[in-house]
C-alpha cells in the first residue's frame, strides 16, 4: 500500500461524487497490457449492443437495458416509444393513484429481476415511501400467509397488487397471483379491481389481466432480461407508486452510461472493474467476489449483485462452443455487522475471494452525537472499513472500493449502471454470452418433471399401504423420486406414513 498507488489506481467522477479504488488489487500492468486486444473487443462488443446487434442469438433477442436511460440511443423510432410511451404512462397511472387515495400500500408478485431489483429500490431509497410495498417472491405458502396476514393489519381493500412476469407462465408469480386472487374473493374483493400486470404484450399474464379487468397493464420488453429491467417498467412502476424519483435514478444510469462509454480504459471505471475481475479471478472465476456495502439500506446490494454477475457470467459454453464453466461467485451482506459474522476467516482461512468495498461517505442527515469524545457512530463505521481493508490486504486479501456521497436515487442508478456494464465488458473478455440463460430453463423443465411425477403418484395411492418402490413400478419412476413425492404428500397431509428401518421399507396409504 501506497500514496502513490492509491493515486495512480483510483477512477474518479467528482462532477457525481464517485470514485472507484483499485489500489488493493495489485493489478500488474504486464497483464493489463496482453488484455489489450481484448478491451479493445469489448468496447467494439458494447458499441454493436447499444447499437440494436443481436446479442442473443439462440433467441434472436437484441439487449436494450442501456436505452431505457436515454431512448434516444434505441436504433429506430417504434423501440424509442416503446421506452418513453410507458414510463409517460406509469407516471401518469402513479399521479391518479396518489391523488385518488384508495390504496395505502403495495403487493409486489414477482421472481428473480421481477421482485429482486424493485426489493434493492425499496430497501435503499424507499424509506419515505407513499405507499409502504410488501412481496410474494417466492411459492412458499408460509411467507405468503406470513405477508397477507401484513397486509391485513390495514386491510386488503386499501392493497394494490403489482404482478410482474414477462410470460405470464412464470410458476412462481403465477401462484403467488392465484394466491392473493383467493385471499382478496376471501374477503369479498374483486380481484382485478386491485390489479396491475406488467408483462409481455399478448403474455397468459396480458391475457389474464384483461379477461379479469385489472386497472391497469404495462409492457415488458423481449430485449430486458430480467436481471437487467430495474430501471426498465419492472422497476419504475412500483419505485413511482412508492413515490420515488424514478427521474433521477435513471439520471444516474445514463450519467455513468456517459462515463463508461468513453473508450479511455484507464479512466473507464466499469472497464477498470472488469478488468480487475479478470486480474482476481485468472479470467476464470478462481475466486469469489464479497460485496460488503458499509450501508445498512445497502443490505441488499450483495443480493441483486448475485443474480446480476451469476446469472450473467456462469456459463459452460464460451461463444465459441468451448466448454469453460465460467462463473464468479458472488455473496456478502453489510458493514460493519456482518464482518463479525466472517471477517475471521475472510482473513485468516481459505484465500479464495476478492472483496468489494462500497463506501458511502455521508453518515447521516442532521447532528450526530459523540459516542467518544470527540468521535462519533460515522467515525466508527468508516474506521471499521478502513480498517477491514488494511487487515485484509495485509493478509494478501485483494479488494477494490467504490466510493458514493450518500444514497439518493441517482446515485442508486449509477451504482446499478456500473455494474450491468462492467459485467457486460467482463463477459466480452472471457468470450461469453452474458444474456442467456440455459441453466434457469434446464431447473424449470426439472421442476416440471417432479411436478408430473407427484400427480402420478397421487393416482396411484390407496387405502392399502405401499412403498416407494411399489409405486415407483407401477409408474415407471425412478423411486427416490417417488419417495420424495411421498414424503412431501405425508407432510402435508394428504397421506399417511409407517416409517421402516429404511426409507424403502416406509409405507404410504391414503
Amino acid at each position: 500500500m501506497s500514496w502513490q498507488s492509491y493515486n495512480q489506481s483510483i477512477v474518479r467522477y467528482p462532477q457525481h461524487g464517485f470514485s472507484l479504488d483499485l489500489s488493493l488489487m495489485d493489478i500488474a500492468p504486464n497483464d493489463v497490457a496482453a488484455l489489450q486486444p481484448k478491451i479493445s473487443k469489448a468496447f467494439s462488443d458494447m458499441v454493436a449492443l447499444e447499437s440494436g446487434a443481436i446479442a442473443n442469438p439462440d433467441e434472436g433477442r437484441m439487449v436494450g437495458h442501456y436505452w431505457l436511460r436515454n431512448a434516444a440511443l434505441a436504433p429506430n423510432e417504434d423501440l424509442r416509444k416503446a421506452i418513453t410511451e410507458p414510463l409517460a404512462a406509469l407516471k401518469s397511472f402513479a399521479k391518479k393513484i396518489h391523488s385518488e387515495g384508495n390504496f395505502q400500500q403495495l403487493l409486489l408478485i414477482g421472481i428473480g429481476g421481477s421482485a429482486l431489483g424493485p426489493q434493492l429500490v425499496t430497501e435503499a431509497i424507499g424509506q419515505n415511501a407513499l405507499l409502504p410495498i410488501y412481496f410474494f417472491d417466492n411459492t412458499d405458502p408460509a411467507g405468503i400467509d406470513t405477508v397477507i396476514s401484513k397486509l391485513s393489519k390495514i386491510g386488503l381493500a386499501k392493497t394494490l397488487v403489482l404482478v410482474i412476469s414477462k410470460s405470464g407462465g412464470t410458476a412462481e408469480t403465477r401462484n403467488g397471483m392465484l394466491e392473493a386472487k383467493t385471499a382478496f374473493e376471501a374477503a369479498g374483493l374483486d380481484f382485478g379491481k386491485h390489479a396491475v400486470a406488467v408483462t409481455g404484450e399478448g403474455s397468459k399474464l396480458d391475457q389474464y389481466a384483461v379477461s379479469h379487468h385489472f386497472l391497469a397493464r404495462f409492457p415488458m420488453e423481449d430485449w430486458i432480461g430480467g436481471r437487467t429491467s430495474v430501471l426498465s417498467t419492472v422497476g419504475l412502476v412500483p419505485a413511482a407508486l412508492q413515490g420515488i424519483d424514478i427521474d433521477e435514478m435513471l439520471a444516474g444510469a445514463a450519467a455513468m452510461d456517459l462515463e463508461t462509454r468513453k473508450q479511455d480504459a484507464s479512466n473507464n471505471a466499469a472497464m477498470q472493474l472488469a478488468i480487475a475481475w479478470h486480474s482476481a479471478t485468472n479470467g476464470k472465476g478462481e475466486k469469489d467476489m464479497v460485496v460488503l456495502p458499509y450501508k445498512d439500506c445497502l443490505v441488499l446490494f450483495s443480493k441483486y449483485l448475485q443474480q446480476l454477475v451469476m446469472e450473467s457470467i456462469g456459463k459452460e459454453h464460451d461463444l465459441d462452443g468451448n466448454r469453460v464453466n465460467q462463473g464468479i461467485a458472488v455473496y456478502g451482506n453489510k458493514g460493519s455487522t456482518d464482518q463479525h459474522a466472517y471477517i475471521q476467516q475472510l482473513r485468516d482461512g481459505v484465500n479464495n475471494f476478492f472483496a468489494t468495498f462500497i463506501e458511502v461517505r455521508k453518515g447521516r442527515d442532521g447532528h450526530s452525537i459523540e459516542v467518544d469524545p470527540g468521535t462519533t457512530s460515522a467515525d466508527y463505521l468508516q474506521g471499521f472499513l478502513r480498517g477491514t481493508r488494511k487487515a485484509l490486504y495485509s493478509s494478501d486479501r485483494k479488494s477494490v472500493t467504490i466510493s458514493i456521497p450518500e444514497v439518493t436515487p441517482f446515485q442508486l442508478g449509477l451504482l446499478i449502471a456500473l455494474f450491468e456494464r462492467a459485467v457486460s465488458f467482463y463477459a466480452s473478455l472471457v468470450n461469453i454470452n452474458a444474456y442467456h440463460q440455459p441453466g434457469v430453463e434446464a431447473g424449470k423443465k426439472a421442476a416440471g418433471a417432479f411436478l408430473e411425477t407427484l400427480n402420478k403418484v397421487r393416482g396411484h395411492l390407496t387405502a392399502t399401504a405401499k412403498t416407494a418402490d411399489n409405486i415407483a413400478t407401477e409408474i415407471d419412476a425412478d423411486p427416490e423420486d417417488v419417495y420424495h413425492c411421498l414424503t412431501h404428500l405425508s407432510a402435508n397431509g394428504e397421506v399417511q406414513i409407517s416409517i421402516g428401518h429404511t426409507p424403502a421399507e416406509d409405507r404410504f396409504q391414503l
